[in-house]
């Protein structure tokens, strides 16, 4: 093993770069921005770039390199080519192929970016010691990352892992944002427990905390519900029954060692674990009712995390 891998996670709005220790220890992190004009032709070049600066400042050779992983806001698929990524404006680019040419032959690796949060979260976060793992990220939509026996399940178009957009409603009359209805993520994100709470507000008659707040959000769904507000317990109850149930359907499927929650939802901490697991032991499968639920520990660094193991494997 070599002694540094580099981990990129890309975004929409900025690229995340951290030079690690193949030990899994973060040396440096820093970001520098995706500049997605031209059909994002830039990227990959713009972030070789600040790699080669890096290694020029750290007197870091490439045969120290074990490699680089880079994490991708879309589908990647098992050879590396990403066939579409809106958030860059990408069409069939084969990342591995062309971030290896530009960085003198390095090892390259690339995967989606919750399949990489999870990786990460498997390797030195809330999933750290188990091979078996699936992370739930629950933010402005719903991701997530499914690993077995220590491997991305990426599946043969690089959807592996869509938690979000698991059917749990077939009777849903609005749109997700991806064009269906009826998915989990209309529910259990920051922005479907935003919606559940306007509907369950709007028929209800008792007084509720909520009926302060000016502008409604997940949070402060979440604090009423932690003061024994009786509307948020009906709130958070809908969502952690829908979330649990989903769960257990993927537990079937997947079989974890524990589910890891994460995202901006997941501040809420133990008491959204102990609801949302309350279902799931109701409605799991009888061999899997004592996998264990986490929460997420890497933040937004659990990505470069993810890259730097993907390159390890």
């Amino acid at each position: 093993m070599k002694k540094y891998g580099y981990g990129v996670d890309i975004g929409g709005t900025t690229c995340k770069i951290g030079l690690f220790e193949t030990n899994g220890t973060i040396l440096e992190k820093w970001e520098i921005p995706t500049n997605t004009q031209e059909a994002g032709k830039s990227i990959l070049s713009d972030v070789a770039e600040s790699l080669k600066k890096n290694m020029k400042e750290r007197g870091i050779s490439k045969e120290e390199l074990e490699g680089i992983g880079v994490g991708l806001p879309g589908p990647v698929r098992i050879d590396g080519i990403v066939p579409v990524c809106v958030n860059l404006g990408w069409k069939n680019v084969h990342v591995s192929k062309e971030m290896e040419a530009l960085m003198d032959n390095i090892p390259v690796k690339a995967a989606n970016d919750a399949n990489v949060a999870a990786l990460g979260e498997m390797w030195q976060g809330g999933g750290k010691g188990c091979a078996n793992v699936v992370l739930v990220t629950l933010g402005t939509g719903v991701g997530g990352g499914i690993i077995v026996n220590g491997e991305i399940v990426s599946g043969s178009n690089g959807a592996g892992g869509e938690i979000g957009h698991i059917t749990v409603n077939p009777h849903e009359e609005i749109f997700c944002n991806c064009g269906r209805k009826g998915c989990l993520e209309q529910y259990a994100s920051a922005t479907g427990i935003k919606r559940l709470a306007k509907e369950r507000l709007a028929t209800e008659h008792e007084t509720s905390v909520l009926d302060e707040d000016e502008e409604i959000s997940a949070k402060t769904v979440f604090d009423a519900y932690k003061r024994g507000d009786k509307t948020a317990v009906e709130i958070v109850d809908k969502f952690a029954r829908i979330l649990g149930n989903t769960l257990s359907n993927i537990a079937c499927v997947a079989d974890p060692e524990v589910f890891v929650i994460g995202g901006g939802v997941s501040k809420a901490g133990d008491p959204l674990l102990e609801a949302v697991k309350k279902y799931y032991c109701q409605a799991a499968f009888s061999s899997c009712t004592d996998t264990r639920f986490a929460l997420a520990s890497l933040g937004n660094d659990a990505g470069m995390y993810g890259c730097v193991k993907l390159i390890l494997e």
